[in-house]
């Protein structure tokens, strides 16, 4: 039975093994059953599923992937934790702790492994200093991914989810929309966690594409336009493409192709939809020497 969502029950086991939070791997505990709950139902877990956990503190959300899941791999960075780890699941018997950095785990090789190849759920309380290159490495590695659901720094998932024109679009809400259709499902107050961080959270839901809304012949040449284009907000477009060394056109060709996709030369990147980035990118790679 899944009891660590009790901050007392928390506060015991962490007292019990002598624990001390580390500020360098981001460790804000959750102690409020009623988001545990919320998460487990956003990921939609069943019995038929294989769930890998990234970061699973003591256990709380471990506890409750066990009871929904047919397996669950976690994968903790800190050592410190292992021994908290062998205690608050030793009930379980479906569950494996792999003692390692996510970034460096083959998650092709695990989800090959423990569910045949198939599409995995990814359930996380990720640490705020480390979000994107986890969710991107997901991404980028293609890994079979039914879906992440995790929780992140609010105006990490605000940024997300927004579109063109807005003040959180950027280089992170193309990427992840070129991926996956993101859905916030609640915001979580810091005095859910202990400690407590300076800043509110958000579960947000990440349903993976069978294939991208846009159809490219080169994915990395994409990401490399949206990233230049996003470098450096307040310039132009053509000024951002043109300053990436990822981009090899010269600039005359760069302010031609932009004309000739009927936009004005000073247009600014955060103007322009997914589709528009894919547009541009394909008529760019024409233009590479």
């Amino acid at each position: 039975m899944a009891y660590l969502g009790n901050p007392a029950y928390t506060m015991a086991v962490l007292e019990k093994h002598g624990f001390h939070f580390q500020k360098k791997y981001g460790q804000n505990f959750l102690i409020d059953t009623h988001i545990l709950e919320k998460i487990i139902d956003a990921a939609e877990i069943t019995k038929d599923d294989f769930v890998l956990e990234i970061g699973p503190g003591i256990g709380t959300m471990t506890q409750y992937l066990c009871e929904a899941a047919r397996e669950v791999v976690a994968v903790e960075i800190d050592t410190n934790l292992l021994p908290v780890l062998d205690d608050t699941l030793k009930e379980y018997d479906n569950v494996t702790v792999l003692n390692e950095d996510i970034l460096k785990v083959d998650i092709a090789s695990l989800a090959g492994e423990k569910n045949s190849g198939k599409p995995i759920k990814v359930v996380a309380n990720l640490p705020y200093y480390i979000t994107t290159p986890i969710i991107m490495g997901l991404f980028e590695s293609h890994v079979p991914l039914a879906s992440i659901t995790i929780m992140v720094q609010k105006e990490v998932a605000d940024r997300m989810q927004v579109g063109p024109g807005t003040k959180d679009y950027g280089a992170l809400s193309l990427a992840v929309q070129y991926f996956a259709k993101p859905e916030v499902v609640c915001v979580v107050p810091p005095t859910c966690f202990v400690p407590q961080p300076k800043v509110a959270s958000s579960v947000i839901r990440l349903t993976c594409h069978e294939k991208p809304p846009v159809e490219i012949t080169d994915e990395g040449f994409l990401f490399c336009v949206i990233r230049a284009s996003f470098n450096q907000r307040r310039k132009t477009l053509a000024n951002g493409l043109n300053n990436a060394p990822t981009i090899p056109v010269a600039k005359e060709d760069i302010i031609a192709t932009i004309e000739e996709l009927g936009y004005p030369a000073s247009v600014r990147g955060e103007t322009l939809s997914l589709e528009e980035f894919a547009r541009l990118s394909e008529a760019l790679k024409k233009k590479v020497h």
